[in-house]
This record gives structure tokens, sequence and C-alpha cells, in this order.
């Protein structure tokens, strides 16, 4: 009988052979599965936190792969061949990024910079599943390789942290923040051909910038597990059913005077709460910031509104509602034309649904 060393040498060594006669099949399964956590996650709320702890589970293997080898050469004689590694971390990397892109595609307000971070991520899994590329053009140049690697466990905690401890954005984005700076840099300073003592510094420094850098560009990084899945400017709300009663593309300046709402309907995990804001925008100028309450759990979107009675005395024009976070993450905009003729009501009673909402300006 074969004993537990052997069967493990035996199973590594068959998936050392299959990942070299079948690299395409390592890809495949990379962007399946990427892709098939998405939907269940989207079918069953139950599978949430099951999945975003498996893709963190992985992201810490990656992490100590190091230690990770020199405990199975010490355990059981063996060492797991550069390959093989490879291929895994290549797997990583797939399954993680088909997972939290269509998140962020979802998430992502494409007229605005948000949509210079999400094509990153859709780049980035494309890179992923080709091999000449992902072995030959990023994975040796390893300062680039080092940001593809940080860069994506960072999407996968923006995406996992909130649905597992229903962190508010602001703290998720810090901490995803902070893993990503933590994770990357010990691969940076193994790379560094310096002294101890000046590598020390350059990690130091690289830290200090990877921080900042991540701060200022905080608005242009969609909150990944908020979006809007309905969206409605509207003169009267239905409160027993939470419901506008109608729905307006234009509305007279007339009608102003008795105000009118911006409902929202906002997609969120189950369990989180959270602070959003309305803020009114007229022409560009910031005319108010309105703050609300959402929690998750509800899978048409927490519905809130926010309602405006006083207007500036020429109040025609273009108006937006941008749905914000506390940490200035727009999670969408809902847009409205204010005209000295009267009021324009849709056809429909029915809120509508975000993406008719958002059009390219």
């Amino acid at each position: 009988m074969l004993s537990v060393r052997s069967r493990i040498t035996a199973l590594v060594e068959w998936l050392f052979a299959f990942a070299q006669r079948y690299p395409f099949a390592i890809a495949l399964f990379g962007f399946v599965s990427g892709v098939l956590s998405f939907v269940m996650v989207e079918r069953n709320q139950e599978l949430v936190k099951v999945i975003a702890i498996l893709m963190l589970v992985s992201w810490v293997w990656l992490a100590s792969e190091v230690l990770l080898t020199r405990g199975i050469f010490h355990w059981f004689g063996f060492k797991l061949p550069p390959a093989l590694v490879s291929f895994a971390t290549q797997m990583v990397h797939q399954e993680s990024l088909f997972f939290v892109v269509p998140f962020f595609f979802i998430t992502t307000a494409w007229n605005s910079g948000q949509m210079v971070f999400t094509a990153f991520l859709i780049v980035a899994a494309f890179v992923s599943i080709v091999d000449p590329i992902y072995y030959r053009w990023l994975a040796p140049r390893r300062w680039l390789y080092f940001i593809y690697h940080g860069v994506t466990i960072f999407a996968v905690s923006l995406t996992a942290l909130p649905i597992i401890f229903q962190l508010p954005t602001p703290k998720a984005y810090l901490y995803s923040l902070l893993i990503a700076v933590a994770l990357t840099l010990p691969n940076v300073a193994r790379s560094l051909q310096l002294v101890w003592w000046k590598r020390f510094f350059v990690v130091i420094l690289l830290a200090a910038a990877a921080g900042a850098l991540g701060l200022l560009m905080r608005p242009w990084i969609p909150p990944a597990t908020l979006w809007l899945t309905e969206v409605a400017i509207t003169d009267e709300i239905n409160t027993e059913d939470r419901v506008p009663v109608r729905v307006y593309k234009k509305v007279s300046a007339e009608q102003l005077r008795n105000g009118i709402y911006a409902y929202t309907a906002i997609h969120a995990p189950r369990g989180l709460n959270e602070r959003i804001y309305h803020v009114w925008t007229h022409n560009g100028k910031v005319i108010d910031k309105v703050a609300l309450h959402i929690s998750g759990a509800r899978e048409a979107g927490y519905r809130s509104w926010s309602r405006k009675e006083n207007f500036p005395e020429d109040s025609v024009g273009r108006w937006n509602i941008r749905v914000v976070t506390e940490a200035n993450q727009v999670i969408g905009i809902l847009r409205f034309q204010v005209v000295a003729a009267p009021a324009t009501e849709l056809p429909s009673k029915e809120p509508v649904t975000a993406p008719e909402s958002l059009p390219s300006e």
C-alpha cells in the first residue's frame, strides 16, 4: 500500500505533467471557475461568503508560497517543481480576476475615471489566460509583474471584505490597500539587488508611494459590491410600497416649487450597513448633498430617496444626482433636465433601471 507521502508525490507529478501537456486547460479552468463564482453569488446569496473566503485563502497561499514549498520539502521530502508553482500562481490570478471583473463591470460609471481601473482589470484578466504574454512578457519584468500581482489582490480584497465582514466601503478600501501593499512589497524586496539597508529604505519609500497613490485614486475605484438597480426622478413616493408614483425624464421649473425626489435602489451584500450620499449638481456645480443610510439583503436593492425643495432661481438646465459612498466612490449617476416648458412624464409608472438612466454625456 502506498504511503501518504508517495500518493501526494504521485499526485503532484501527475498535476505537473497534465499542466505541461494541456496548458490551455489551466486557463480554461481559471476562466470558468471565476465566472461561475460570480454567477453563483448572484443566484444564491448563501454562497457569497464561502466563495469570497476561498478567494482570500488562495491569496494567503500565494503570498506564502515560499514557506509552503519549504514545508512540503520538510514533511514529504520533495520540492514542488517551479513550473507547477507558476501554473498554480497563474490559476489564482485567473480565478481572482474573472471573479472580480463582473462586479467592477457592473459598478463602474463608464463616463468617469473609474473606467481606467476597470479596463485595467479586464486587460489583466486577458493577460492571465494568454500564456505567451503572461510568461514571456509579464513574468520576466518583475516590477510590472508585482504591480499586476498587487492590483489583483487589491481588487479581490475590495470585493471579498465587505461580503465576509460586512465592512463599510471606507474601511474595506483602506484594509484592501494595506493588504495589497503588505503582500506585494516583500516580493519586491526579494527582487532588489541591493544591500539590506538600502533595500529597507526603498521598500519604505515604495510603501508610502503606494499608499498615497491608493488614497489619491480612491474616487477612480468603483465600489465593487454596491451598484444601482433602479433609479427615478419623481414628484411623489408611495411610502407603503416604497416606489415612485410617477417617473420623469424632464421636469418643469414650475414643478420644482413643490419639490422632487431622487429615488435609488442600491444592491449591497447581506448584512452590510452603509452611509451613502445623493449629491445634487446643476450644470456641474454642487448644489446640495444629502446623507442616506442603506443596508444589504434585498436582492432588488435597498430603496431610498432624497427630496429637494429649495432650488436656485435659475434652475433650467442639466441636473444630475451623483450617488457616492463616504469614501467619495461613485456608485452611479442619475440625470434629468429642467425645462421652462411643462413637465414630460414617462409613459411607464415604474422606476427605470440604472443602465437606462446613465447615458453617456
